[in-house]
């Protein structure tokens, strides 16, 4: 059975840092994409990050609003897929989601609807 866990959230304060991991099973993690998405209330669900499978040189895509701040990784077993997120603001805050396309490669898969599997999603509130 595939499935995707995500963890690692919580609240923070502005300039914090906080590490999300999904961490899969039922399937190789490494032959496909990976994304984080999140997703604010009253707001469209957005990709943040996305990286790439191995042999898809493990590209790395970020989202405008979180390029220098957030880092996407895999660890060594490439059983789980991390997202360090660094200078947090508030507006970082939402339902954080990791999700997996049908695809290797991240430029493939740009809107939620070309993702198949879906994690339950961990909250991040970032205030003071």
């Amino acid at each position: 059975q595939v499935q995707l866990v995500e963890s690692g959230g919580g609240l923070v304060q502005p300039g914090g840092s906080l590490r999300l991991s999904c961490a899969a099973s039922g399937f190789t993690l490494d032959y496909y994409a990976v994304a984080w998405f999140r997703q604010a209330p009253e707001k469209e669900r957005e990709r943040v990050s996305c990286i790439s499978s191995s042999d898809g040189h493990g590209a790395t895509y970020y989202g405008d609003s979180v390029k220098g701040r957030f880092t996407i990784s895999r660890d060594d077993a490439q059983t789980t897929v991390y997202l360090q997120m660094n200078s947090l603001k508030p507006e970082d805050s939402g339902v954080y989601y990791c999700a997996v396309p049908p695809f290797r490669i991240c430029e493939l898969a740009s809107r939620d609807y070309e993702y198949n599997y879906w994690g339950q999603g961990t909250q991040v509130t970032v205030s003071s």
